[in-house]
C-alpha cells in the first residue's frame, strides 16, 4: 500500500517535529526549508514539562532532559537586586512532572533533524501554496523545482506565514505588542549566580544557564516598532541595563556585539477561526504567534505537532483519522480524504481553545512587565512579594494547566503507555 504523502513548510523546531511525528505514524514526509541550511534564529529556548512529555511521544524526551543544567532555586527580582519571589526547582518539577530544560535552539534543531533520514528535509527550497486541496483532490506546493502534490500540507513557516494569508486573506495577522526583545548567549561568569528574570519599569531581564556551561540571557524593553539602536545593541543594552544588579552588568559586558540578536515581539491577538482548510494545517507561530512571557512559543508548536500527528494518524488506534473503513489505513482515496478532513477539524478543536487562551494569558503577563509608571511598578512589586510569602506553589498556579499538559496518545515511539 503506498503511503500518504506530506509537505510540511518549514524547517524550524514545530516543522521538524511534525515530520518526524508523522514518519513514526506512516506518512511520507518531505521538509521544504526556504534557508540553505538548518540554521535556526534565536539562542535559547525553555522546554517546560509539557513540551517534553510530547517529545516522548516521539521518542525524544528523554534526550532533551538529558540536556537540563541544574539551576536549583532562583526566582523574580527588582533592579537593584532584591528578590520579589523565590522560586524552587523541585517545587516545580513536583507540580508538573519535570524540571524546565533550557536548551540552545540550534541543539535542539540538530536532535530533531537526526531523527529524519537524510533527504527528508530540502533546504534551500522556498515553498508557495498553490491549492490548499479538499476532499477531492491533494493540495499543491509550487517550487523551484515544479510543483507538488500532497495528501496533506503543514505549514510551519513562522510568524509572517505566507500559508496562513493565502488561507485566510481576510484575518488581520499578527500585531505589534509594543514590546522589543534582545537574546545572547556568553560564557559563564566567573562568580555562581541564581538563575532570575528581573522586572523593572518597562524592561525585564533573565539570566539562565545552558548544560554546556554557557549561560542563556535575554532581555525585554518598550520600544517603537522596527527601532533599532543607534551603534550596536550591546551598547543599547548596556544603557538599559547595565546599572541593574549582577551579573546583569558583567553578561553584557561579555556580549559579542555581532551576536546580540534583536526582535519586535507581535503576537496573534485575533484568533484564526480554525488551524486548518482543506487539506493545510497551520502550526506554531503561524497559527498563534504570542508573546514570549510565558516562554510557551516553540513549547507548543512542539504540542501541536503531536497533536495533529495523533489526529491524522495511519497506523494508530487514535484519532479519528485512523478509525473504521474509512480511516487513513485504506489507502489514498475517498477514505483517506474523508479521514484527514476528520482529523484536521479534530486538530483544530483541540488545539485552537488550548493555544488561544494561553496567547492571551501571554499578553496579561507581558502588560505587567511593560508596566513603567513608578507608583504601577510599585504596587506590582508589592503584590508579587505578597503571594511569594505563602510559597512557590502560589506563585507556579499560573502554570497550571499549561504545564502539566499530557499528550493526547500513548508514546508509540518506546511503546510505553502515558502517566
Amino acid at each position: 500500500m503506498d503511503q500518504p504523502r506530506a509537505l510540511v513548510i518549514g524547517g524550524g523546531i514545530g516543522g521538524l517535529t511534525a515530520a518526524v511525528a508523522l514518519r513514526q505514524r506512516g506518512w511520507a514526509v518531505t521538509v521544504l526549508e526556504r534557508a540553505p541550511e538548518l540554521t535556526p534564529v534565536g539562542a535559547g529556548l525553555g522546554l517546560a514539562p509539557n513540551a517534553q512529555r510530547a517529545l516522548d511521544v516521539i521518542g525524544l524526551g528523554d534526550r532533551v532532559r538529558a540536556l537540563s543544567a541544574w539551576q536549583g532555586d532562583g526566582g523574580l527580582r527588582a533592579p537593584g537586586g532584591r528578590w520579589l519571589s523565590r522560586t524552587s526547582g523541585k517545587a516545580a518539577a513536583d507540580r508538573f512532572g519535570g524540571p524546565l530544560v533550557l536548551v540552545h535552539r540550534a541543539t535542539l534543531v540538530s536532535l530533531l533533524a537526526s531523527a529524519l533520514p537524510e533527504g527528508v528535509v530540502r533546504t534551500g527550497t522556498a515553498a508557495e501554496l498553490t491549492d490548499p486541496g479538499d476532499v477531492g483532490r491533494p493540495a499543491v506546493v509550487s517550487t523551484p523545482d515544479g510543483e507538488l502534490e500532497a495528501d496533506l500540507v503543514v505549514a510551519a513557516d513562522g510568524i509572517r506565514s505566507a500559508v496562513r494569508r493565502a488561507l485566510f486573506p481576510g484575518h488581520p495577522g499578527p500585531r505589534y505588542t509594543g514590546l522589543t526583545t534582545w537574546r545572547v548567549v556568553v560564557p559563564a561568569p566567573e562568580r555562581p549566580f541564581a538563575p532570575h528574570e528581573t522586572w523593572g519599569r518597562g524592561r525585564l531581564w533573565g539570566t539562565q544557564p545552558l548544560k554546556d556551561g554557557r549561560v542563556y540571557a535575554y532581555a525585554m524593553a518598550t520600544a517603537p516598532e522596527g527601532a533599532h539602536a543607534p551603534g550596536d545593541e550591546r551598547a543599547e543594552l548596556r544603557r538599559l541595563f547595565g546599572d541593574w544588579h549582577d551579573p546583569v552588568p558583567g553578561i553584557i559586558e561579555a556580549a559579542d556585539p555581532g551576536q546580540v540578536l534583536r526582535h519586535d515581539v507581535h503576537e496573534m491577538a485575533v484568533p484564526l477561526p480554525a488551524y486548518h482548510r482543506g487539506r493545510v494545517a497551520l502550526l506554531g507561530d503561524a497559527a498563534h504567534a504570542m508573546q514570549p512571557t510565558l516562554g510557551q512559543g516553540g513549547n507548543q508548536a512542539i504540542e501541536d505537532a503531536v497533536v495533529l500527528a495523533h489526529h491524522v494518524g495511519r497506523n494508530g488506534d487514535s484519532g479519528p483519522a485512523a478509525e473504521g473503513a474509512t480511516g487513513l489505513a485504506t489507502g489514498l482515496a475517498a477514505g483517506l480524504a474523508t479521514g484527514l478532513a476528520a482529523g484536521l477539524a479534530s486538530y483544530s478543536a483541540d488545539r485552537l481553545p488550548r493555544t488561544t487562551a494561553i496567547v492571551r494569558q501571554a499578553t496579561r503577563t507581558g502588560r505587567m512587565t511593560a508596566v513603567s509608571n513608578p507608583v504601577a511598578v510599585a504596587v506590582r512589586d508589592a503584590l508579587i512579594v505578597a503571594v511569594s510569602r505563602f510559597g512557590p506553589g502560589l506563585i507556579l498556579r499560573g502554570f497550571a494547566g499549561i504545564a502539566d499538559w499530557r499528550p493526547p496518545q500513548h508514546t508509540y515511539a518506546s511503546g510505553t503507555p502515558r502517566q
